[in-house]
C-alpha cells in the first residue's frame, strides 16, 4: 500500500531517536534488561510548583481553546524571561507559543521555505531539522565539523557553504547532539559573514539554553545587526524536565511571528491550555530553582567522560551544554565483534543494543556517519552499569 502515501511521506525519513526508543522498548517487552540512554529526555520529575500550577488551571476551570498564538499572559513571562536571561526585548506581536519546540521549527520551515529553497546544517544537527527542511521542500545543506573543532561550524565554512540559493541558517547551542556551546565571540564571527548576506534568516535553537557548563549563553539575536533576522527558539521540555507537557515558542520578527500564528491556525490552534498556564509559572521563576537538575547532570558529565576515556577506541570531548556526549567510534569500523561486522556508525549502535542491551543512537540521524549520541539523562547507576556492560562486549 505504500504508492498509495504521499511522495512526501514515503520520503520522510522516521526519527531515528524514537525509532531507538521504539526498538528498546520491544526488547524490554522480551524480557531483556535494557539501559536507554538513547532519548533526550530528563529523569527528573516536573518540579512541584510546576504541578501545582496546573492544577491550580484545572480548577480555574481553564478548558477552553486557547489562542492559536499563546495566552497574553504568557507572553509576557516568555517576553520578561527573553529581557531577563539573553537581553532580547520582544512584544507580543513577535511571541508564538507552539506544541513544542518542534512544531515551533515546523512553523518557521513551513512559512518561510519554497521548493529548492537551501537552509545551512553544521553537522551534527537535531535529528529533526533535515527532515523538516525537506517536508517544507527545502535542501539542507550539510557543513560537516569535526571532534578537532569542538564540533563547531567555523566562518570560513560558513561562508564557503553560501549559494545564491541560501534562504535558512539551522544552528542550536548548547547542541544536540555535540553539547558544544557557540561563545559571544564565536556567534559573531559568524554574524560578521551574514552581514553580507542580508536575506539569510537565522533560526537560534536555544532549548538546552539553562544546561550549561560554562556559565554563559549568547544569542545570535543579541547582534543589533542580527535582531531583525533571526528566530529565537525555545521550550520548557528540558530544563524544566517538561517534555510531555509540549510547551515551545519563538522570538522573532513580526513578519514571520504573524506567518507562524497563520500556519498554526489552520493546523493544530493553540497549545493545550492548562500546559499554558503551568509554564507561565515555570518562567516567572528564578532558574536557582531548576539549579539542581543541571547540578546532576553536570556531576554525570563527569562521570561519563571518565568512563567513555577508559574504554578503547571513543574518542570524544567534554560537552559544555545539553545532556549528551557525542563520540567518535570510528575506530571499530571495518572490525568484526562477536559474530558483527561494524561497517558504520549505525551497525555500532545496534551491536551495542543487541550485545550490550544499551540503547544509543547512530550519529548518522545527526549528519555525523562516524560517532553515536549517548545520552546521560540517567542515574549514574544506570550510566556506571551501560559503560561496564559496553567496556566488557568491547573488550571481548
Amino acid at each position: 500500500m505504500q504508492e498509495k502515501l504521499s511522495n512526501r511521506i514515503n520520503n520522510l525519513a522516521t526519527s531515528q531517536t524514537l525509532a531507538m526508543a521504539a526498538k528498546a522498548r520491544e526488547l524490554r517487552a522480551e524480557g531483556k534488561d535494557i539501559i536507554g540512554l538513547s532519548l533526550g529526555e530528563p529523569d527528573f520529575n516536573t518540579p512541584d510548583f510546576i504541578k501545582d500550577a496546573a492544577i491550580q488551571a484545572i480548577n480555574d476551570n481553564y478548558n477552553s481553546y486557547s489562542p492559536v498564538d499563546g495566552y497574553v499572559e504568557l507572553k509576557d513571562a516568555i517576553i520578561t524571561k527573553f529581557k531577563r536571561d539573553n537581553n532580547l526585548t520582544y512584544t507580543h506581536p513577535q511571541i508564538v507559543v507552539s506544541t513544542g519546540a518542534k512544531q515551533s521549527l515546523a512553523n518557521v520551515a513551513l512559512a518561510m521555505l519554497n521548493a529548492g529553497d537551501e537552509v545551512i546544517l553544521p553537522c551534527p544537527y537535531w535529528v529533526s531539522y533535515a527532515e523538516i527542511v525537506k517536508l517544507a521542500e527545502g535542501v539542507p545543506v550539510e557543513v560537516p565539523t569535526t571532534l578537532e573543532s569542538n564540533f563547531k561550524m567555523t566562518p570560513e565554512q560558513l561562508e564557503a557553504a553560501i549559494t545564491p540559493k541560501t534562504k535558512m541558517l539551522w544552528y542550536s547551542s548548547p547542541c544536540n547532539p555535540s553539547g558544544m556551546v557557540y561563545t559571544k565571540e564565536e556567534l559573531r564571527a559568524l554574524a560578521d559573514v551574514l552581514v553580507k548576506h542580508p536575506d539569510i534568516i537565522i533560526v537560534s535553537d536555544e532549548i538546552y539554553e539553562h544546561i550549561n557548563y560554562i556559565g554563559a549563553h549568547a544569542s545570535m539575536a543579541e547582534f543589533e545587526d542580527m535582531y531583525d533576522r533571526t528566530v529565537t527558539v525555545n521550550g520548557v521540555a528540558k530544563a524544566f524536565a517538561m517534555t510531555g507537557w509540549r510547551i515551545g515558542y519563538i522570538g522573532a520578527p513580526a513578519w514571520i511571528a504573524r506567518a507562524c500564528n497563520k500556519l498554526q491556525g489552520q493546523v493544530t490552534s493553540g497549545a493545550n491550555c492548562i500546559a499554558q498556564r503551568a509554564v507561565i509559572t515555570a518562567l516567572e521563576a528564578p532558574v536557582s530553582k531548576i539549579s539542581y537538575m543541571i547540578d546532576t547532570f553536570k556531576s554525570r558529565r563527569k562521570l561519563i567522560i571518565d568512563l567513555l576515556n577508559d574504554i578503547e577506541g571513543f574518542e570524544t570531548t567534554e560537552p559544555e551544554g545539553a545532556f549528551y556526549v557525542f563520540p567518535n567510534i570510528s575506530h571499530y569500523f571495518g572490525k568484526t565483534i562477536k559474530g558483527h561486522t561494524i561497517n558504520n556508525a549505525t551497525d555500532f549502535s545496534m551491536f551495542l543494543l543487541e550485545e550490550a542491551l544499551v540503547a544509543t543512537v547512530t550519529g548518522d540521524a545527526f549528519g555525523n556517519p562516524e560517532c553515536i549520541r549517548i545520552s546521560y539523562a540517567a542515574s549514574e547507576e544506570q550510566i556506571e552499569e551501560a559503560l561496564k556492560r559496553i567496556k566488557s562486549v568491547l573488550t571481548e
